[in-house]
């Protein structure tokens, strides 16, 4: 992350707004686009509220009262919208986030707004795909974690190449899904084929 002493004033983002809107062949004085620039960097903050977020956070508060529960945990069809890194277009899709407890569970909304932790910042899939199940690794020590993540990169659908319908999957095993076969099957039969 950057430093954050370094980071511009909302005045600057917006006319930062205005030099693009003018740069694209437009008036930011016109009527219609009077206030997108503070619209603009409104949506920002939504869109990259990520940065304000701690995910190692979210996992911290857990549950060892399980039974013994040692089974397959999976949250399926996370649905998140992130943004490209490369070209700040939308990636629209769904996460699937598994772990195998080894004595303590966590609340499963936590599981979802880590997803959303990075999404809401600029991201390649690969990446994202990664950075959650290494935080899940990390903070729960569970014996495996499994993330699939489907979705739909509008860099590629609306400018470059015009594919539409395209979908990209990526998929991070830890621990047991790695390493043990019939667990990978198991989920994967729990999740059902990710590009459906």
């Amino acid at each position: 992350m950057s430093n954050p002493t370094a980071k511009p004033t909302r005045a600057e983002a917006e006319a930062a707004v205005r030099t693009l809107l003018q740069w694209a062949g437009d008036d930011p004085s016109r009527e219609g686009l009077q206030d997108t620039p503070s619209r603009v960097v409104r949506a920002y903050e939504e869109w990259f509220g990520g940065y304000d977020t701690d995910p190692y956070e979210m996992l911290s508060r857990t549950f060892e009262e399980t039974e013994g529960y040692d089974e397959i945990v999976l949250l399926r069809d996370i649905q998140f919208e992130s943004y490209c890194e490369h070209h700040v277009a939308p990636i629209i899709g769904r996460a699937h986030v598994a772990y195998l407890p080894r004595n303590r569970v966590v609340g499963i909304s936590k599981l979802a707004r880590v997803v959303e932790a990075y999404a809401k910042r600029l991201q390649i899939q690969e990446k994202m795909t990664a950075q959650i199940a290494n935080v899940i690794q990390e903070v729960l020590n569970p014996r495996g974690v499994a993330v699939i993540i489907d979705a739909q990169h509008q860099c590629m659908t609306t400018r470059g190449i015009h594919k539409s319908g395209v979908g990209m999957v990526t998929s991070r095993m830890l621990g047991s899904f790695r390493d043990d076969a019939n667990t990978r099957r198991e989920l994967l039969a729990l999740i059902g084929n990710p590009s459906s």
